[in-house]
């Protein structure tokens, strides 16, 4: 058990690295801003042959609630993230609202907020103890669901954006409301709050090729500060390869944590292909930069998007986002 803490202590939220091609995942306030009905699906497979690694998935839908009026941005998100004997399912709506800031109504600046709950689960099956009929082991499945919310911030123009949000609002007021078994509180269970800041911008280097350099910033208080640095060229329209650099930083001094810590994360090399106008698919591999590297086979992730329906009558700038 003291292996599982430490492991889930490492990684609270889940861990995406196409987050870049759907930011629903991590800001609610991008709820609607494709202008089109958007479906994406996401599985990752973290840390291949490491017994217990985290497993992934996600499937979301977003949108605007008039074709008329973009003032209003919708969304729904589904996604579990499994460690181990642990599971976490959380289920969200998500409300935008999207400020026009120009006529040509080429820039907004949008508010979110998502609303749902999270279902903790424990498989005590999987567990591997020395000690028969130890009380603080739980010997079947056990689930408790725990009301959240998320909060976040979007602003967006043609060729740049930037992004603010709060995830896991409601967590330190779910202290009493985390998994217990017979009355030993599995602190673990029930996430932390966690600020994400990302931000990117286009450049149009010929009629072919486009370059988009982004960011992110994941804080949680309590581990590294984690910076991903990206990279992305556009080619015809058509297909998205690059790469990204994944490492932990020290903003400010967090006594409780070792000093020999190898901030050093990972790298990860991403494509995503439009096989049609409606149609997109993704791939991105992660090699780990750390000690970890030498037990695992690397990660591997795979997303799809699907556009559902096509503005008519009306002319909108091309969503790089």
């Amino acid at each position: 058990m003291v292996c599982i803490i430490q492991k889930v202590n490492a990684q609270q939220q889940i861990q995406f690295s196409q987050y870049v091609f759907n930011p629903l995942t991590v800001n609610p306030a991008y709820a609607g801003y494709r202008g089109d009905v958007y479906l994406s699906a996401v599985f990752r497979k973290q840390w291949v042959n490491i017994p217990g690694a985290p497993e992934s998935g996600a499937v979301s839908v977003d949108g605007l609630r008039l074709k008329n009026n973009e003032s209003v941005g919708w969304g729904f998100q589904i996604a579990t993230d499994k460690l181990g004997p642990q599971e976490a399912t959380n289920l969200y709506a998500n409300y935008a609202y999207r400020i026009q800031l120009d006529h040509e109504d080429t820039r907004r600046f949008c508010l979110g907020l998502g609303f749902g709950a999270t279902q903790y689960r424990i498989d005590g099956s999987a567990l591997k103890f020395v000690d028969d009929n130890d009380q603080a082991i739980p010997i079947q499945s056990h689930t408790r669901i725990v009301p959240d919310a998320n909060f976040g911030i979007f602003y967006y123009t043609p060729k740049s954006y930037i992004g603010i949000s709060v995830m896991d609002l409601l967590s330190r007021y779910n202290v009493d409301f985390g998994y217990s078994f017979n009355n030993n509180r599995y602190a673990t269970m029930t996430r932390s709050q966690h600020i994400y800041l990302n931000a990117g911008t286009m450049f149009t280097l010929s009629d072919q090729v486009k370059l988009k350099p982004s960011f992110m910033w994941k804080e949680d208080f309590k581990g590294p500060s984690n910076f991903d640095f990206t990279v992305f060229a556009l080619l015809d329209e058509k297909l998205w390869l690059g790469g990204s650099y994944r490492t932990g930083i020290s903003i400010w001094d967090k006594k409780y944590l070792a000093r020999d810590l190898d901030k050093r994360d990972a790298f990860s090399l991403i494509a995503e292909i439009f096989l049609t106008d409606k149609l997109r698919v993704g791939y991105s591999y992660d090699q780990m930069l750390n000690g970890l590297n030498n037990y695992q086979n690397g990660s591997h992730e795979l997303s799809i998007g699907i556009r559902f329906t096509k503005p008519q009558g009306r002319t909108i700038s091309p969503r790089y986002f």
